[in-house]
């Protein structure tokens, strides 16, 4: 399902998923002008998971001012309460969420130390939520402390323009990607680079993921060479590449992995998406243009649900449901536990009810089965006639 082809408001530039505190998943977008008549946007859609789709309404709208441009790139903090946006102005700014589903509204507000210093191609929150990353045009990369802002990296050198960035699950490292080819790996609390990913002279690493599923310490990237586009895999341990997979035919224009780690998803230039299983790298869904002949702009898993959002220019937003196995409730699970807890129960009652032994252990077929009861009482006078024991030697 989809929002929204055709809509006289102005076209989607980038989305994001916000899972609240209260366990709903809501959904941003910003929307650039069109004209005169229709001003730049931030909206928040609700999200349907019966029916895979987002509300026809926003519930909510801020409408931005001219001066302030339009929507590059939107960042949504962990705890779901806020996010920033990066606009085209030079500028970014925090929104606050206030209010429930049905009475909800945002709040802006600015970031001083954010403020005059050039588009921002990639903006990202570490997953604990207590880094924030800014990656320029300019090449220039920011690394802050969430949320006093304090600068713990400033490198305007890093690349030559920013083409993608990603933190690790223990906010150890930041990967990030140059729109002229090469990916470096910053050691995020030394502040320094740590090393630069290597390639051939004729390869171009475009986008990075780190693996998130606390196991395999694992760094996805896209690598491009002439018409050839494959997914590469490298040891973080090492920052050696490991192998590598052509996934899909054209060129990869987003890259987003789920929250727990288990599928990689790939947007191409032309409008389609994979999604991969991580584990065996094997491609368990693939939607053909679901975007007709348009550059998928924006990637990414909702949380909780097996569902990803997309965006482009052309096509607005959509929500596919993906067509993998079913995860495992946690209602599930523990019905699963208990049906076993009361066949190991049953099992044990009917293997005690025939067993024929002194231990009530089954007898084995040429055993003689256990005498009765009153064959085993003798005679007392019988008894004491006989000398079991024998003679005593006093």
């Amino acid at each position: 399902m989809g929002i929204d082809a055709g809509s006289p408001r102005g076209p989607v530039t980038c989305g994001s998923w916000i899972r609240r505190p209260e366990n709903l998943n809501l959904v941003v977008l910003g929307r650039s002008r069109r004209g005169n008549s229709c001003p730049a946007l931030i909206e928040i859609f609700s999200f349907d998971p019966k029916t895979t789709s987002l509300s026809t309404s926003p519930l909510t709208t801020y409408v931005l001012e001219a001066e302030e441009g339009d929507p590059d790139a939107i960042a949504v903090h962990p705890s779901g309460d806020d996010f920033v946006c990066s606009f085209s102005n030079g500028s970014c700014k925090l929104f606050e969420l206030y209010g429930r589903e049905i009475n909800m509204k945002l709040l802006a507000k600015e970031l001083t130390p954010l403020q005059g210093i050039g588009p921002q191609k990639c903006i990202s929150f570490s997953v604990d939520g207590s880094k924030f990353a800014a990656g320029g045009l300019d090449g220039h990369l920011r690394i802050m402390e969430w949320p006093v802002m304090s600068l713990i990296l400033d490198e305007p050198r890093a690349h030559k323009s920013f083409r993608d960035m990603d933190f690790s699950l223990d906010s150890e490292f930041l990967a990030s990607t140059s729109t002229d080819g090469p990916a470096r790996i910053w050691k995020i609390e030394d502040g320094v680079p740590l090393t630069t990913l290597s390639r051939h002279s004729d390869e171009k690493i475009e986008l990075c993921r780190f693996s998130k599923d606390g196991t395999k310490p694992f760094l996805f990237c896209t690598v491009q060479k002439g018409d050839t586009s494959v997914t590469a895999v490298y040891d973080i341990s090492t920052w050696n590449k490991i192998g590598h997979k052509r996934l899909i035919k054209k060129s990869a224009s987003v890259m987003s992995i789920s929250q727990d780690g288990k599928y990689l998803s790939l947007g191409s230039k032309d409008g389609d998406l994979c999604v991969v299983e991580v584990k065996k790298m094997q491609i368990y869904h693939y939607s053909r243009r679901l975007h007709l002949g348009t550059n998928i702009s924006s990637l990414e898993f909702c949380p909780g649900e097996r569902v990803v959002l997309t965006t482009s220019v052309e096509w607005g937003a959509l929500v596919t449901k993906l067509t993998v196995p079913k995860d495992w409730k946690e209602w599930q699970i523990y019905l699963v536990l208990l049906g076993l807890f009361l066949a190991s129960a049953v099992a044990f009652y009917i293997f005690f009810e025939n067993s024929d032994s002194f231990w009530n252990f089954p007898m084995g077929k040429d055993q003689p089965a256990r005498p009765r009861f009153k064959a085993v009482l003798r005679d007392p006078q019988s008894y004491d006639d006989q000398n079991v024991w024998g003679p005593l030697d006093m």
